[in-house]
């Protein structure tokens, strides 16, 4: 599920490009007083995602943007509207960062996958390779680093599809407390880009290294469309909690 976010701009500001911990944070603000305000400090992962504020770009007062939180956690995603509807109701102002925002509306939205569908990466989906699998993916010497590196183009393909795949299974094992058996979950692929973003971790400015993706299914089955449709809700890839691997499903 997610929440659609309707927001409107309360000064003139620049985007903030390094705007992922201090949106991470303001969604953990929301959840203070809920039976989720031990999430912060939860070891792995958060089973929540959001969007990048969109359109981006420079803001005027009065300039419309959006926000789009995700997560299969239906309490999470109930908690979440209450006080954002209550925000706006009382026409606070919320910051992130520097953008100063006035909360118009928010709407849940069900995610839910035809047979034939493409999804996109709104967001970087980033990918570790841990230090154990670099003779096994043909890791370049130079790019070698003490625990893991990130997934970048010049690496194997193999590399990326089977860490992804693999980590969708362990989220929606833990998420559901089951034991479902690894398949494959990807039909075609298409790369568009790979980013570098800065972000903020523990004060320190960290430099992620993500990539920017269409997957194409021509027939999922009912186990393929249960698995990716809780992986839309809750990101593909690592640092999901940060907005990293934040899915949209073209109609």
């Amino acid at each position: 599920m997610r929440i659609i976010t309707k927001l409107e701009a309360a000064k003139d500001c620049e985007y903030d490009l390094k705007y992922f911990h201090k949106l991470q944070g303001f969604i953990y603000s929301l959840l203070k007083t809920t039976e989720y305000s031990i999430l912060h400090d939860k070891p792995g992962y958060k089973f929540f995602c959001f969007s990048n504020i969109f359109p981006i770009g420079d803001m005027k007062v009065g300039d419309k943007r959006n926000l789009i939180i995700s997560s299969p956690d239906r309490l999470f995603i109930k908690f979440l509207k209450e006080k954002l509807e209550k925000l706006a109701d009382e026409n606070r102002l919320i910051n992130i960062g520097e953008m100063l925002f006035k909360i118009e509306n928010a709407s849940v939205v069900k995610t839910k996958l035809k047979r034939s569908c493409r999804i996109i990466s709104a967001t970087p989906i980033v990918i570790r390779i841990p230090e154990k699998n670099y003779e096994k993916y043909g890791i370049p010497e130079k790019f070698r680093k003490k625990r893991y590196v990130y997934w970048r183009k010049e690496y194997a393909f193999d590399a990326f599809i089977k860490q992804l795949n693999e980590n969708l299974f362990k989220k929606y094992n833990e998420f559901y407390k089951t034991k479902v058996e690894e398949f494959p979950l990807f039909e075609q692929f298409k790369f568009e880009k790979e980013v570098c973003n800065h972000i903020i971790i523990k004060g320190r400015e960290v430099k992620m290294i993500g990539s920017i993706w269409e997957f194409i299914f021509s027939f999922l089955n009912k186990e393929q469309k249960k698995i990716l449709e809780f992986g839309v809700d809750c990101g593909f890839g690592e640092r999901n909690s940060l907005g990293f691997g934040f899915m949209n499903v073209v109609k």
